[in-house]
């Protein structure tokens, strides 16, 4: 938890500096407001939580007249188990964009737009457990509503860059995209109503490569035709200037797809104007990301240090509160995904070695008037904002310094007779080895440098 918190910390303390406000929501939502809202497979992932309804209420409602319970037996052979699913009225966030949504329009009275929240809690998808995939997950998110300008998609870009540089990562990529271009290349090839099956099958590229595309587009009842069409813009290379020239090319007959590659510019020249750290932007025109409810530009992160998934992602959501009966309200965000992000952070060793510790000082004495003696000193230094534990008197010095070595407490103060009789205490540096004869408040003063 010490290394979980240094990176809820650090990317909380970016957020705040960009004016983002903290908000949290309830762990379980209404099944309907999360179903429908992340395409099929998120629809399967949801972690349902079935109601209190029995069994014996649903056959009852089913059957009020010739039901019994000698007929469990045929009931089954009748309905199997389909009707759990009809039993849940609940399901657990799956992630934290859709309850946010809904937030917003529950608040919609009380909140000033355009309103800029984050929001640092777990989420849970029914996955097989893996690396890098969880049943339970924590998600760090900003999001903005009731703002179309596309300063905001800069900044989030500038976020990223920001907060991950903060924890140490060196090399990754900010891959973004845009909707509109992506509904342009269906428009062109005259594919419109099977934007989400191309959408779904250029978006696992890097996992199936472009015969597994092909082959899933071929299934989809795309043609030889369509996907020869495709592949210029698929396997698009260069810098971004050149990337998006070709696209304005390939889609120069698309109304929608020009205005996406308009906004992808726009965000380009504002990045122009404040230089990254760390972070590669790339315009990836593979990148599609399964959640249907975004409409602009999308991001995916990923460090090039360590062979994982994405570390974060997001987008531009047009009407995502008009589910909740607030149509119009446009909104953008990003979530950062904590859990991959620690396990990064572990291979590469980037944990400060003070985020193993949560006692700064440990004040050791061999008995108990010694014990008596270190209270004010105790309480004196918490006080202080310092860190401090005293060992219960009692246990040999060895035991006690073993403790504080155990726990990486950097620092111990040993308290013994000839202490008390001069009051100049031993300070001892844990790591060095060093010890010197300290009066309390110079050593008030050393722990609070």
């Amino acid at each position: 938890m010490v290394r979980r918190n240094f990176i809820f910390d650090t990317i909380k303390s970016v957020f705040r500096k960009y004016g983002y406000q903290q908000i949290e929501t309830p762990a379980m939502e209404n099944l309907s407001t999360l179903m429908g809202k992340y395409g099929d497979e998120g629809d399967k992932l949801m972690l349902k939580i079935r109601s209190n309804k029995s069994l014996h209420d649903f056959l009852l409602e089913k059957h009020p007249d010739e039901y019994s319970k000698n007929v469990i037996e045929e009931f089954f052979k009748l309905y199997g188990y389909e009707w759990l699913p009809r039993a849940s009225e609940r399901a657990l966030r799956y992630d934290l964009t859709v309850p946010f949504a809904r937030y917003v329009v529950m608040h919609q009275n009380e909140i000033t737009l355009p309103f800029k929240r984050f929001q640092v809690q777990a989420v849970w998808r029914g996955d097989r457990p893996q690396r890098g995939r969880y049943v339970e997950f924590y998600q760090c998110d900003a999001d903005v509503v009731g703002s179309p300008s596309l300063l905001n998609e800069a900044e989030f870009i500038m976020i990223y860059d920001e907060a991950l540089s903060k924890l140490g990562l060196k090399d990754f990529n900010i891959k973004i995209n845009n909707r509109k271009i992506l509904s342009g290349i269906a428009d062109v090839i005259g594919k419109s109503d099977n934007i989400i099956d191309l959408t779904v099958a250029i978006d696992k590229l890097d996992k199936i490569g472009l015969d597994g595309v092909i082959k899933e587009l071929l299934e989809k009842g795309f043609t030889i035709e369509d996907i020869e069409k495709l592949k210029p813009v698929i396997l698009l290379e260069g810098p971004n200037d050149i990337k998006l020239q070709s696209l304005r090319d390939a889609l120069k007959d698309s109304t929608i797809g020009l205005k996406g590659c308009d906004e992808l510019q726009t965000v380009f020249n504002y990045i122009a104007n404040c230089p990254l750290q760390n972070a590669t932007l790339e315009l990836d025109i593979t990148l599609a990301r399964g959640l249907n409810y975004y409409t602009g530009a999308i991001f995916e992160v990923k460090t090039n240090e360590v062979a994982m998934g994405s570390i974060g992602g997001g987008g531009r959501y047009d009407d995502l509160t008009s589910m909740f009966g607030l149509p119009n309200l446009t909104g953008v965000g990003i979530s950062f995904g904590a859990d991959r992000i620690y396990d990064v952070m572990d291979e590469l060793n980037l944990f400060p070695s003070d985020t193993n510790q949560t006692t700064k000082v440990l004040i050791c004495c061999f008995d108990a008037e010694g014990e008596t003696y270190a209270l004010p000193l105790l309480h004196s230094l918490r006080q202080n904002d310092i860190n401090a534990e005293l060992y219960p008197a009692g246990a040999k010095m060895k035991k006690q310094l073993d403790y504080a070595n155990n726990k990486n407490i950097p620092y111990t103060i040993v308290i013994g007779s000839d202490e008390m009789e001069s009051g100049l205490l031993t300070f001892k540096d844990m790591a060095s080895g060093l010890q010197e004869r300290l009066g309390v408040k110079e050593i008030v003063e050393r722990l609070t440098l």
